[in-house]
């Protein structure tokens, strides 16, 4: 299942337990294809699993795979492309929302292309807590050096003109809404 171009869809985010973790009440869908849902979460409520809700201050173009352990965050700022990479279960869609499973590890990446590796202890006391097997503990750390690995060659999405195209797209698909 695939979501339509130009519709609006939730994203859940879940712990390895089951549990919600945090959920996004709207994202505006750019680009689908069986590999990868591009969307775009603009002033848009987070509700966190503690019940806290924010509202998102600038838009963003999130990618959401479904053959990777991690999605990408691409928050748009004047200050420039900040992105945040979440290492994640691969997500699907199953006509209720984009959904995948937070394996706590993030990576947060600066305009200049400088990163920090961020939550490596919530990882650690996480997989103890919720019975991370050894084989998936390799998949999430494997994940991440590919994932930094993508970030150093400023591969997709880590390119200020891919996210400036999608935002564009995205600024033309909700005039015509």
């Amino acid at each position: 299942m695939i979501p339509t171009i130009g519709s609006k869809v939730y994203i859940q985010s879940y712990k390895h337990d089951g549990s919600l973790h945090r959920t996004w009440s709207q994202g505006f869908v750019i680009d689908a294809d069986t590999t990868r849902y591009v969307v775009v979460t603009n002033k848009t409520w987070v509700i966190e699993a503690d019940g806290r809700k924010w509202y998102t201050r600038e838009p963003a173009i999130c990618f959401f795979y479904t053959d990777r352990w991690y999605n990408i965050i691409s928050m748009i700022r004047k200050s420039g492309v900040y992105y945040y990479c979440n290492l994640a279960s691969p997500s699907l869609y199953d006509q209720e929302a984009i959904k995948n499973i937070d394996y706590d590890l993030d990576v947060k990446v600066y305009p200049d292309g400088s990163l920090d590796v961020l939550d490596d202890d919530e990882f650690r006391d996480h997989g103890s807590k919720m019975g991370y097997s050894d084989e998936l503990i390799r998949v999430v750390e494997k994940s991440m050096k590919n994932l930094i690995e993508v970030i150093h060659e400023k591969k997709s999405p880590f390119n200020e003109k891919e996210i400036d195209r999608y935002f564009q797209m995205y600024l033309a698909l909700i005039k015509n809404k």
